[in-house]
């Protein structure tokens, strides 16, 4: 049996401020905790049951009971692994850049994270509002790709101020982007599932692109913040 504080210690990195206080994050899944452990990422621990084995240093065995006890998820997967926080490389400010304006949903980070890995986009820029890339929900919706990807978290106006590249922000007034010839580099900023790109990010925007709506009606009010930078970086790269 696991002991209680090694418990404690796994089931307090479901939140931020344990991740941050002791370093570590959590990676749930055989088949995601296998691309992490063939990344440059630091294993700290591994908890696997009796029926599954993986081959890695620092591995425990551990009882289907005591998964279900440090797991995230409502059926655990046979494997859990404790990963150290890396520190960010510096962020590369060429070619093609993605920037998060305060987007709050674990699994639309985690999906824009999938995105860049296949689109090859290396750099991710996010506000100080955007949530936690070490957040268990969005470790899962990456699937791995994010032992890919560099991701800052910076004064996101301050950051494109600074930026030589041109900034596309995504908006609903904004030029078709199917009738503009798009850049190989440049700064694509994502705003709010609620409220769009903020003030103080849309005033150092120096192109505004939307997805134009096809539908008779044009009732849908907007698109999912994933689903749009899916298809504004499929432009991007065409």
């Amino acid at each position: 049996m696991l002991p209680k504080s090694q418990i404690k210690l796994i089931t307090s990195l479901k939140q931020k401020k344990y991740r941050q206080q002791h370093g570590f994050f959590v990676v749930e899944g055989v088949k995601t905790i296998t691309e992490f452990l063939q990344s440059n990422l630091k294993l700290y621990k591994l908890y696997t049951t009796e029926s599954f084995n993986i081959d890695a240093k620092d591995e425990t065995l551990i009882s289907d009971a005591d998964l279900k006890r440090i797991s995230f998820l409502k059926t655990p997967n046979k494997a859990l692994a404790v990963f150290k926080i890396p520190e960010s490389n510096a962020i590369d400010i060429s070619g093609l850049i993605v920037a998060l304006d305060a987007i709050r949903d674990p699994g639309n980070l985690g999906t824009i994270i999938r995105l860049c890995d296949w689109f090859g986009v290396k750099e991710l820029v996010c506000s100080k509002e955007t949530v936690d890339c070490f957040n268990p929900k969005v470790i899962q919706a990456t699937m791995g790709s994010i032992t890919r990807v560099n991701i800052n978290y910076v004064d996101l106006p301050s950051f494109l101020k600074e930026s030589k590249l041109p900034v596309f922000g995504a908006f609903m007034e904004g030029e078709n982007v199917y009738s503009k010839k798009l850049p190989e580099s440049g700064v694509l900023v994502m705003g709010n599932e609620a409220n769009g790109v903020s003030k103080e990010a849309e005033a150092v925007i120096t192109e505004k692109i939307s997805i134009p709506r096809f539908g008779n009606l044009k009732a849908t009010e907007s698109l999912n913040v994933a689903t749009a930078t899916a298809i504004l970086l499929s432009e991007f790269r065409r």
